[in-house]
């Protein structure tokens, strides 16, 4: 099971599930993949939020918060991403919670990508990504964290 580390674990504190919401802001529809990943987190061993189709950046900060999520996953296909993903940083740090990992995926230009991240998202997954490789990630992270 992927344990969360940090927030007391390295006190000697019990530690818990890495908790995870995976949104699909904006007006896109398709969610096969947003699914998918959440499933394979799931199978990692961590706690997955899926919070459905066509939600804004304030519901999804609102909801990452609510439900005290180390990480918040974004799936952006409708070429909205250099407005959504800054929004909802934007938001999680206006809250005290920029210590919520954001990364995301989709399709997005590499020069988009190199400026998400340069502002702040942690990675960004493309169409030829892995499961394995995104859950990889956020253990790794964890990990870290938690030193």
């Amino acid at each position: 099971m992927a344990k969360r580390v940090g927030k007391g674990a390295s006190r000697g504190e019990p530690s818990r599930p890495i908790r995870v919401l995976v949104g699909k802001p904006g007006l896109d529809g398709h969610d096969r993949g947003a699914k998918v990943v959440a499933a394979a987190l799931r199978d990692a061993g961590m706690e997955v939020i899926y919070t459905g189709l066509h939600q804004t950046p304030e519901m999804i900060a609102t909801a990452a918060v609510q439900e005290d999520v180390d990480v918040v996953g974004l799936s952006v296909l409708s070429g909205a991403h250099m407005t959504l993903f800054p929004r909802v940083r934007d938001l999680l740090a206006e809250v005290g919670r920029s210590d919520i990992l954001l990364i995301g995926g989709g399709i997005i230009p590499q020069e988009d990508i190199e400026e998400l991240e340069a502002g702040g998202v942690a990675k960004l997954f493309g169409p030829g990504s892995g499961t394995q490789e995104i859950a990889q990630f956020i253990t790794s992270w964890a990990e870290k964290r938690g030193e």
